[in-house]
C-alpha cells in the first residue's frame, strides 16, 4: 500500500546516485513521484562525498563508494543508504546505526550470475583455455590434451554455502560434478552435496575450490600459504567473493610450483576507483590464470534486479517507515492503518524510553492506534500511528523524548 503524499513532499526528496546505478532504480523513484535525483557516474573519495552528501536524504551508492564516519558527521538530512550490490562492507555501519540511517542492500540479485560465471571459469581453466587463447592471439597454434580434463567425475569444494555458494553447488550437480562445502554454520545440502566441518579436509578432497565468504575477523587471509598447502597438486582455484581473504603472494607462490593448476579471480584487496584506472596485481602474466575487474556479478539482469531490489526497499522506508531488509535501523514492518498519521521515532537502546512515550502521550490525551517497537545493540525504532486530529502535537512530543535520535513523521 502506498500513501497519496508523504509528509515531506516526494518532489522534494534529495537523491544522490553514484555509480553508474542502473536506470531500472531511476525509473522506479520517478514513477513514485521521486524527482530531485542526481547522478554522479563514478565513485567520489571521502572528501568529495561530505561535500555532495550536505542536503540528501537518500544515498545509493555500489562498492567503490566509502561511507565514512567523517561522511555521515556531514549527512545533515540522511535517511537512507541504498547500497546497490550484494555486500555493505564499504559503510560504517556502526556510525550509521548511532545516525539512526537505515542501509540497505540487495544480497540475492545477483546470486545467478555470479553463479554462472563460476561454472563457466571451471570449464575454461580445467581444459587450461585461457592459455590456449593468448597462444592463439599470438600465432601459435596449441592442440594438445595434455593438462585438459573434463569437470564430470571431479570434487568441487565450495568454501561458503550461502547464496551463491548454495546455488553454485546445483549448477555443478547438473554437470556429473560431486559437491562437498565447508561453512561454518550448519547448512542443509542442496542435492547430493556434502558438508565438511574441516577446512582441511575440504581442500584435500578438492579438484577445484570456490570461495563464497564475506569479509570480517575470520576470514580475512583465510587462503594462505598453510591452507594453499594443504591443496591437491593442480587443483583449480576461484575468489569470486572478497578481495582480502586470499594472500596473493602465497596463491602466486603455489601457482608457481604448481599446486594450484589454474585460477580465476575476480575481487583484490586494492581495486580501481574508475575503469580505465591502472590495475596492477601480482598475479599477472601468471599461467591459465584469469584475472576479472570485479564483474562477478555485473550482468544487465543483474543491476536491473539489483535497481529494483534497493529502490523498493528505500521507497518503502521513505512512506511507510517499512525495515525490511536494513543493516543498521532495527526491522519493522507495520501495516498503515485507516484514519492515522504515522511518526517513526529512532533512539538510543536504553531502558524507559517507550514508557516515556506512552507516558507524555497519554497525559495529553493521544491515543495510539497502532505501535510496534523493536531494538538492537544500538538503538530502539518505534513506529506509531496516531490519531490525525492529534499527530502535530504528538510529533512534538515525541521529539523531546530523552535519547530521541532522529524523529519523522512519514504520512
Amino acid at each position: 500500500m502506498k500513501t497519496t503524499q508523504t509528509s515531506y513532499p516526494r518532489s522534494k526528496i534529495k537523491i544522490l546516485l553514484l555509480e553508474n546505478i542502473s536506470d531500472s532504480a531511476v525509473e522506479e523513484l520517478n514513477q513514485s513521484g521521486y524527482a530531485e535525483i542526481k547522478r554522479l557516474s563514478g565513485a567520489l573519495g571521502e572528501a568529495d562525498l561530505i561535500r555532495e552528501i550536505k542536503g540528501v536524504h537518500i544515498l545509493g551508492i555500489r562498492s567503490k563508494t566509502r561511507v565514512t564516519e567523517k561522511v555521515l558527521e556531514k549527512a545533515d538530512k540522511l535517511l537512507a543508504i541504498g547500497a546497490f550490490c550484494i555486500g555493505v562492507n564499504q559503510i560504517d555501519l556502526k556510525s550509521a546505526t548511532q545516525k539512526g540511517v537505515a542501509v540497505f542492500n540487495a544480497p540475492y540479485s545477483n546470486t545467478r550470475s555470479v553463479a554462472e560465471l563460476v561454472i563457466g571459469l571451471c570449464v575454461i581453466l580445467i581444459r587450461r583455455i585461457a592459455d590456449k587463447n593468448i597462444a592463439a592471439h599470438n600465432g601459435v597454434w596449441l592442440k594438445e590434451a595434455k593438462g585438459s580434463f573434463e569437470l564430470r567425475g571431479k570434487t568441487l569444494g565450495i568454501i561458503g554455502y550461502g547464496n551463491i555458494g548454495s546455488q553454485v553447488s546445483v549448477m555443478a550437480e547438473s554437470l556429473g560434478i560431486n559437491v562437498v562445502y565447508y561453512d561454518v554454520l550448519t547448512k542443509l545440502p542442496h542435492g547430493n552435496a556434502k558438508q565438511i566441518r574441516d577446512l582441511k579436509e575440504l581442500l584435500k578432497q578438492s579438484n577445484i575450490v570456490t570461495l563464497h565468504v564475506p569479509s570480517d575477523a575470520t576470514t580475512r587471509n583465510m587462503i594462505n600459504e598453510k591452507t594453499l598447502s594443504a591443496m591437491r597438486k593442480g587443483t583449480i582455484f576461484l575468489n569470486y567473493s572478497r578481495g582480502d581473504v586470499v594472500d596473493l603472494e602465497a596463491l602466486k607462490k603455489a601457482i608457481e610450483n604448481g599446486t594450484i593448476g589454474g585460477a580465476a579471480i575476480d575481487v583484490f584487496p586494492d581495486e580501481p576507483e574508475r575503469n580505465g584506472d591502472e590495475f596492477t596485481t601480482v598475479l599477472q602474466n601468471l599461467p591459465n590464470v584469469i584475472l576479472t575487474p570485479h564483474v562477478g556479478g555485473s550482468t544487465e539482469e543483474a543491476q536491473a534486479n539489483i535497481g529494483l531490489d534497493v529502490t523498493a526497499k528505500l521507497i518503502n522506508y521513505t512512506e511507510l517507515g517499512t525495515s525490511n531488509g536494513s543493516h543498521t535501523v532495527p526491522e519493522l514492518n507495520l501495516p498503515p492503518q485507516a484514519g492515522t498519521h504515522r511518526i517513526l521515532h529512532i533512539h538510543e537502546n536504553v531502558p524507559g524510553v517507550l514508557s516515556e512515550i506512552n507516558s507524555k502521550l497519554s497525559t495529553r490525551g493521544i491515543n495510539i492506534t497502532a505501535q510496534y517497537l523493536k531494538t538492537n545493540d544500538q538503538i530502539g525504532y518505534v513506529i506509531l500511528d496516531i490519531d490525525r486530529k492529534l499527530s502535530r502535537e504528538a510529533f512534538e512530543i515525541l521529539k523531546a523524548v530523552k535519547g530521541t535520535i532522529k524523529t519523522r513523521m512519514v504520512y
